[in-house]
């Protein structure tokens, strides 16, 4: 016959004594029943993890209440960062892609990646022919061809897309 864990017994014994002393003690802090609760739970499955040092100590259920005082004042500290947040943060509403801005994308992800960075950097970017060469660690020349093949690429693609729209 196994003999009962001793540990889980003295555990049990003292979640069963002191659960509902730390609920109200929560529930007076908090005035939350389901924040006290959580909290407090919180706290005891520290406890159990812990619980071969706790049983030594003079006052277990003082430090299960400190821990669950702290995870109820972590809690609501993020709370009020998160209404704090929303307060600021407005939710913008983006207009869906124009149709020819959809086809403008769709025709610049068919392209080379040299001739899409080129002509990315050149005309959404703002950078200089020079900018761009230096970046890319290549010559003026090379970055004026990248450029002209995905113009010339580009108006071919968007042309056949404005025909299959049309």
């Amino acid at each position: 016959m196994s003999r009962p864990d001793t540990s889980t017994t003295t555990f049990d014994s003292f979640y069963a004594a002191n659960f509902n002393r730390l609920m109200l003690q929560l529930y007076a802090y908090t005035a939350d029943v389901s924040a006290a609760q959580d909290a407090v739970q919180e706290a005891f499955s520290r406890a159990w993890a812990r619980w071969d040092r706790l049983v030594t100590y003079d006052e277990p259920a003082a430090w299960v209440r400190r821990v669950a005082m702290n995870v109820a004042t972590n809690r609501w500290r993020r709370i009020q960062a998160a209404r704090a947040h929303a307060r600021f943060h407005r939710e913008e509403v983006v207009a869906a892609p124009s149709p020819d801005r959809v086809a403008l994308a769709r025709a610049l992800r068919s392209l080379p990646e040299r001739q899409r960075r080129a002509i990315v950097l050149f005309h959404i970017a703002d950078l200089t022919i020079a900018e761009i060469a230096a970046q890319e660690g290549v010559a003026e020349g090379t970055v004026k061809a990248w450029l002209h093949r995905g113009r010339a690429a580009l108006a071919t693609l968007l042309t056949e897309e404005e025909v299959r729209r049309g």
